[in-house]
C-alpha cells in the first residue's frame, strides 16, 4: 500500500459539462506522485432531490488522498429540476470527463466508480446498463470496479414518486438496474470487481434487495470471487461513512482502499 500521508491537490468546482450550469460540478483530489494512481469517482447520496459533494461527512475523501487514491466528487442535477434518467446521464458524463482528464495528464492507472445510497443508484446504472457509459464515450472495459453503498437495485423511491406510485413499491423495469443483469452481462470479457455495503439497520428492505443482486450475479454465473460484501453490523442508513473504529481509522474508507488495493 502507498505510504499515509501523501500530499495531495484539490482541484474545485470543476465543469465536467461544456456549459457550465453551476450544478454538474466535481471537485478533484489528486495525489502528488511521479506515477500514475487508481480513481475513485463518488456521487454523493441523498435521493435523488438533495445531497451535495461537499458534505463534511465525506472525509474520507481526503483520507484516500492521503493514501494515494485519487477521487472526484461530483454533482449532479436532482428532483425537481430533473426528470429520470438525467441523473444517470450526469453521472454518465461526469464520469467520461474525468477518464478524458486522466488520460491527457497519464494521471490513472485504474478507475473506479462509486456512491452513497442515491449515488449508489446512479452507480449500479453506470455498471449494469452500459448504454449510459457508452453513450458519453466511455468504453465500459475502462472500469475496473464499482462500489455499491447502500444502493437501490430496483426502481428507486423518488423515481416511483416522479411516476405516481406509492415509493414502497418494489419495482424491477428499465429504471431499476436489476433489471439489466443478464447473460450478456455475465457473459462479457469484461467482469468488473463490484463491492455491495449496506447496514443491518438499513432503509426498509434495501438489506434483501442487495441481496437479491448478489444472488442474482451469481445466478447467471458471475465470477463471485470479484464481489464483495460488507454487512454493517449496528449501524443505520449510510452512518458507517465518517465513523471510526477503535483505532481512529476511518471505517468506510479502510473498506474502499482494501477494495482498491486488493
Amino acid at each position: 500500500m502507498e505510504i499515509a500521508d501523501t500530499v495531495f491537490k484539490e482541484l474545485p468546482d470543476i465543469s465536467y459539462m461544456p456549459d457550465n450550469d453551476g450544478v454538474r460540478l466535481l471537485d478533484m483530489y489528486l495525489p502528488e506522485t511521479n506515477k500514475s494512481c487508481p480513481l475513485f469517482l463518488f456521487f454523493h447520496g441523498g435521493g435523488l432531490d438533495k445531497g451535495d459533494r461537499k458534505n463534511e461527512k465525506y472525509g474520507f475523501i481526503k483520507y484516500l488522498a492521503e493514501r494515494g487514491i485519487a477521487v472526484a466528487s461530483a454533482d449532479y442535477r436532482l428532483y425537481p429540476d430533473a426528470v429520470f434518467p438525467d441523473f444517470i446521464r450526469d453521472a454518465a458524463s461526469a464520469a467520461a470527463f474525468t477518464l478524458k482528464y486522466g488520460k491527457e495528464r497519464g494521471l490513472f492507472n485504474e478507475i473506479y466508480i462509486g456512491g452513497s445510497s442515491a449515488g449508489a443508484y446512479l452507480a449500479m446504472h453506470l455498471c449494469f446498463n452500459k448504454t449510459y457509459l457508452s453513450e458519453a464515450g466511455v468504453n465500459c472495459n475502462d472500469i475496473k470496479g464499482f462500489i455499491f453503498d447502500a444502493g437501490q437495485p430496483t426502481v428507486h423511491f423518488n423515481v416511483l414518486r416522479e411516476r405516481g406510485m406509492d415509493p414502497r413499491r418494489v419495482c424491477i423495469d428499465e429504471a431499476a438496474a436489476l433489471y439489466y443483469l443478464d447473460e450478456n452481462f455475465t457473459n462479457s470479457d469484461h467482469q468488473p470487481k463490484m463491492m455491495f455495503i449496506v447496514a443491518d439497520n438499513d432503509m426498509p428492505c434495501r438489506y434483501e434487495q442487495n441481496l437479491m443482486m448478489i444472488k442474482n450475479l451469481e445466478h447467471f454465473g458471475y465470477d463471485m470471487s470479484k464481489v464483495i460484501f460488507h454487512y454493517m453490523k449496528g449501524y443505520s442508513h449510510c452512518a458507517y461513512v465518517s465513523a471510526k473504529d477503535s483505532g481512529g481509522t476511518l471505517i468506510y474508507a479502510d473498506m474502499i482502499e482494501k477494495f482498491i488495493r486488493s
